[in-house]
């Protein structure tokens, strides 16, 4: 009897840990994958949109959405992401930009994270009438940049304009320490955010078909 429970015992563990390796398998696939579509370059650099949309919180993106507006690829800008209190021409001058040519043409949020990005853009084009964006961020955040944006506004045009930090090396990125945990950081939030919203979509399917079963 004893035996068997053994036997019992060690077939648990060894089936649970083929589970955790075929589940590892599984992540560092996925992690290969997500790597592989962070973008190397700008594919679209010349389309005009509504508006440029800048997501701060790294090197060169606010920058790039000021020189992208001096070439006019848009309208308006949005930064989105700005720390509560600061205004639109203390932003410029941070920048080093001119406040009298372009503070009009400038519109600013308080988001702390990216669903809040997606959010509060949606709502700054909607009162805008905004239907397509160009959207700046670091070229690892694009990926669930997009995931949240297409989420948010699912019927905006999205033009995807990466900028590419000094810092984060993408060529034989293993090798460097720094832009592995960066990397293996934000696929890990990339695969929460895209948990979060398939299981919202579902749910929420469920209910409307409960509520149509409920009405007939």
């Amino acid at each position: 009897m004893q035996r068997r429970n053994g036997i019992v015992k060690g077939s648990f563990w060894l089936n649970l840990l083929l589970l955790v390796l075929f589940l590892a398998g599984l992540w560092v696939i996925g992690l290969v994958r997500f790597v592989g579509d962070i973008p190397d370059q700008v594919e679209d650099t010349t389309s005009k949109t509504g508006a440029i949309v800048v997501l701060t919180g790294g090197s060169g993106r606010v920058n790039e959405g000021l020189a992208l507006l001096d070439k006019d690829l848009a309208a308006k800008l949005f930064v989105s992401g700005v720390y509560r209190g600061l205004d639109v021409r203390k932003l410029l001058q941070l920048a080093r930009r001119n406040p009298t040519d372009l503070e009009s043409r400038i519109g600013i949020g308080n988001a702390v994270d990216t669903t809040e990005n997606a959010s509060e853009t949606a709502a700054w084009s909607s009162r805008h009438r905004i239907s397509s964006l160009r959207l700046v961020t670091a070229a690892y955040h694009m990926p669930r940049s997009m995931l949240e944006f297409r989420q948010a506004m699912p019927n905006m045009r999205i033009v995807s304009n990466p900028v590419f930090p000094d810092h984060v090396k993408q060529d034989e990125w293993w090798a460097w320490p720094g832009t592995a945990t960066l990397f293996i950081s934000e696929y890990n939030k990339f695969l929460m955010a895209w948990v979060r919203l398939r299981s919202k979509r579902f749910f929420s399917s469920a209910g409307e078909q409960r509520a149509v079963s409920a009405a007939n």
